[in-house]
């Protein structure tokens, strides 16, 4: 027989691929992957760093995170500066056009989601308040 805990441990796993999947169906005619989206957010949130320390972060191998930010450079989503100590380095931020990018990629997914939780009941709403601690929680505890 399986734990509760470990039942609890697949259903969860199972609704946050659902949810997840209908998070992904708001980006139809976005321009970029959702790995290229993870890495903008990264910097979004933490700031200027270095390719190696972008795929730390995003849990990626350095060549793979190279062609990420490579190809975010392209698209002008990211800027690439020599690294003020280290001439080997250099240093990614994110540009404008990627803020706005990850701006237009929030708000789609935002819309959605409100929609769905503006149907459920206060108390359900409460529970789900605490889940996302939870979550949030148990996700750092990796990072």
């Amino acid at each position: 027989m399986i734990s509760d805990t470990r039942a609890l441990a697949g259903d969860l796993s199972l609704a946050v691929v659902r949810l997840t999947r209908h998070l992904r169906g708001r980006r139809t005619d976005s321009r970029v992957s959702l790995t290229q989206i993870s890495a903008m957010a990264t910097l979004a949130q933490e700031g200027a760093m270095t390719p190696g320390a972008l795929a730390a972060r995003e849990r990626v191998q350095p060549p793979s995170m190279t062609r990420v930010i490579a190809s975010l450079h392209e698209l002008g989503l990211v800027e690439r500066t020599p690294h003020p100590t280290d001439g080997r380095q250099i240093i990614v931020t994110l540009s404008e056009a990627g803020r706005e990018l990850l701006a237009d990629e929030a708000q789609a997914r935002e819309v959605w989601l409100t929609e769905r939780l503006d149907k459920l009941d206060p108390d359900s709403l409460a529970t789900l308040r605490d889940a996302v601690g939870i979550l949030t929680a148990l996700v750092a505890e990796d990072d």
